[in-house]
């Protein structure tokens, strides 16, 4: 009897002229170990980005907080900023869930590249002549739309795109296990969400905080990052990438 360990099976979609079926072997590399927390550890660095652009919600609320004189403002405002960006994110997000489980993965890169490609250079060149404006004596309802119409005119849920693929196709697993794949491909995309958010909402109440109660907002006249450029540059980039990957 041979006493050497076998590699359990795992699921390789579209293998054997394009039929589904197990391979014994090592296990997907995807599935498991640090390649697995990539896709999650993107997101948090996707959100983060987010948070430290000043365009996403820190600047008015450290704007609204020192019209009223208030750093409970500040926190107070970060909550319709955080849940106009979610919702922002959650639109695209479930979107492109849903158009997973009804074209090909290879046609939903295509379309995905093009979008973030289209979305990058419409942005550079328009995005400036298009600000979405709010009212130091807005309410939260307002500020939470503004986040939301910020959020979507960056892209910002797009950008999310590359990373929900691998995620997706990781489900895929679970999916042919057992579960629906609507259902798995819903709870992937809420997660990612969340996480997003989490991580947005985290870094822009730091960064909010720490420009009301220590640097102030002169330190915006003397030099800031370009991270519009910045952005504009990674979507078309992603873009690319999708596109020839």
């Amino acid at each position: 009897m041979d006493s050497e360990a076998v590699a359990p099976p795992y699921w390789m979609p579209g293998t054997s002229a394009g039929h589904d079926e197990w391979i014994r072997g090592e296990v997907d590399p995807t599935m498991t170990g640090t390649s697995s927390l990539t896709p999650w550890l993107i997101l948090i660095g996707l959100g983060a980005f987010h948070g430290l652009n000043p365009a996403m919600g820190w600047l008015f609320a450290v704007a609204l907080g020192l019209y009223r004189k208030s750093w409970r403002v500040v926190l107070l405002s970060l909550i319709p900023i955080a849940l106009g960006h979610a919702l922002a994110i959650a639109v695209v997000v479930y979107a492109v869930g849903a158009l997973g489980l009804a074209i090909h993965e290879r046609a939903l890169q295509i379309v995905s590249g093009l979008l973030l490609i289209a979305w990058g250079l419409y942005h550079a060149l328009y995005g400036h002549k298009h600000r979405f404006r709010i009212g130091m004596t807005t309410g939260l309802l307002g500020l939470g739309v503004w986040s939301f119409v910020m959020a979507t005119a960056h892209g910002a849920g797009m950008m999310l795109i590359p990373v929900l693929l691998p995620l997706e196709h990781a489900g895929d697993a679970s999916a042919h296990a057992g579960h629906a794949p609507a259902m798995t491909s819903f709870a992937i995309a809420s997660l990612a969400v969340l996480v997003h958010s989490l991580a947005m909402l985290v870094t822009t109440g730091t960064v909010a905080l720490i420009v009301y109660e220590w640097v102030g907002l002169d330190f915006l006249s003397r030099g800031w990052i370009n991270v519009d450029l910045l952005w504009t540059a990674a979507l078309i980039l992603m873009g690319l990438w999708l596109l020839l990957s």
